[in-house]
């Protein structure tokens, strides 16, 4: 019986869409919108910047990148992996959303020879800065969870 809990919360997400916004010559947000549909997301990609997208989201330009996604209420900023958003979806906290700012090498969309270290944030309430978000995940040079 837990296996089957587990394998249900692990696809609760999976056939949700997610509304892209981003540039129209943006290579890396085409991969991370790649990375999503490997993940059972369905994907809408809107060519049109992503400024106006981040603004009505909330998200404060200190959080930015150079994409921003909504999905199920939810704002994404960012190269944040696909199980973040589906563990965001499962447990569904009050929040704006998830965002990845800047564009750390090695987190989905940004991989190649090098891998930085990067946190997911939690966004909590629009306008929110960057000290005031919590790490949501953290991923270690070799783009593992370091811990929950």
């Amino acid at each position: 019986m837990a296996g089957v809990l587990a394998l249900a919360a692990f696809t609760v997400s999976a056939g949700e869409t997610v509304e892209v916004y981003k540039s129209p010559t943006c290579g890396c947000c085409s991969k991370w919108i790649d990375h999503l549909r490997d993940h059972g997301f369905t994907v809408n990609a809107h060519d049109v910047g992503n400024k106006e997208a981040r603004a009505r989201a909330g998200i404060s330009p200190s959080l930015g990148s150079c994409h921003t996604a909504m999905v199920n209420g939810y704002a994404i900023e960012g190269h944040v992996p696909a199980r973040d958003i589906k563990r965001l979806l499962r447990e569904r906290p009050q929040a704006v959303g998830l965002a990845v700012p800047e564009m750390p090498h090695g987190s989905p969309g940004m991989e190649g020879a090098r891998s930085d270290p990067y946190d997911v944030l939690l966004i909590k309430e629009k306008g929110d800065q960057r000290r005031d978000a919590t790490v949501y995940n953290s991923y270690n040079t070799s783009g593992q969870k370091r811990f929950k």
